[in-house]
């Protein structure tokens, strides 16, 4: 049987779900109607959920509802569905506990350069997704690549999330994602925060990016998705109704199908 990493080394896979956990209930809604579309399409799907999120730009900002309540909730979303699980951590102490959790770390844009915090995730041994800071070139993640391989974990993705373009913008400079293939590990594609602008409504180019990223061969393909994003707690600006996702994965499948049969 083949290992969650060398699955999502060999074919096309789907990382969704909301920037964090509000509730219960909203949770397992999410995780039930995700994964149903995914599995129309034949992605592989892995639920994605923040039980804290620690890097808010307001200390009002909602967080989340903590490690211990966020974990359970995870786990019953794993058991319940049969998927796997995605979630970041921000603290070194935090590695252990979520890994006894869920089946991949993540380590948020502007922590890739923190030695420790990248340390800690590999030794784990799980699967550790390194979202590329909006600062670095696609060529210069070779450190934190480097920073969790002298753990001896080699089970590594690399997420694209834009790079900043002046203030309060970010744009994606699609030449980051072929430096990133060329490490050897999954790339994955965060679309939904890849285009985070304070100047205009990113959503009206989600497709282009998705389209553009599946042509060029990303492994995985990221979205925050949300029942109603315009009252979701956390990043309602880059998140999309389950509708836009089935559109999306629509897209994304038809490139896909048609990269096969060239």
């Amino acid at each position: 049987m083949l290992s969650l990493f060398s699955k999502l080394k060999k074919q096309v896979f789907v990382i969704a779900g909301p920037c964090v956990i509000e509730n219960e209930l909203m949770v397992l809604k999410l995780a039930e109607s995700l994964s149903k579309i995914c599995k129309e399409f034949g992605f592989f799907y892995i639920f994605k959920a923040s039980f804290d999120k620690a890097n808010r730009t307001s200390i009002n900002s909602f967080r989340g509802l903590g490690i211990e309540e966020g974990l359970r909730i995870l786990e019953k979303v794993k058991k319940e569905f049969e998927i796997p699980v995605l979630t970041d951590i921000h603290e070194v102490y935090q590695a252990k506990p979520v890994s006894e959790v869920v089946d991949i770390l993540q380590i948020p844009a502007f922590l890739c350069r923190q030695t420790d915090l990248l340390l800690a995730a590999g030794k784990t041994q799980k699967i550790v997704n390194i979202k590329k800071g909006q600062f670095l070139s696609g060529k210069e993640m070779k450190f934190p690549i480097e920073k969790v391989q002298t753990t001896g974990n080699e089970k590594i993705m690399l997420t694209e999330r834009g790079n900043f373009y002046g203030y309060n913008d970010l744009v994606v400079d699609f030449r980051n994602i072929v430096d990133m293939q060329e490490f050897g590990f999954p790339v994955v594609m965060d679309v939904t925060h890849s285009l985070q602008s304070k100047k205009d409504l990113s959503e009206k180019y989600f497709l282009a990016i998705s389209s553009a990223s599946a042509s060029i061969g990303c492994n995985g393909f990221f979205f925050e998705v949300h029942e109603n994003p315009g009252k979701a707690l956390s990043d309602f600006q880059t998140m999309i109704a389950p509708e836009l996702f089935f559109n999306y994965l629509e897209r994304i499948k038809a490139i896909k199908s048609l990269e096969l049969t060239n």
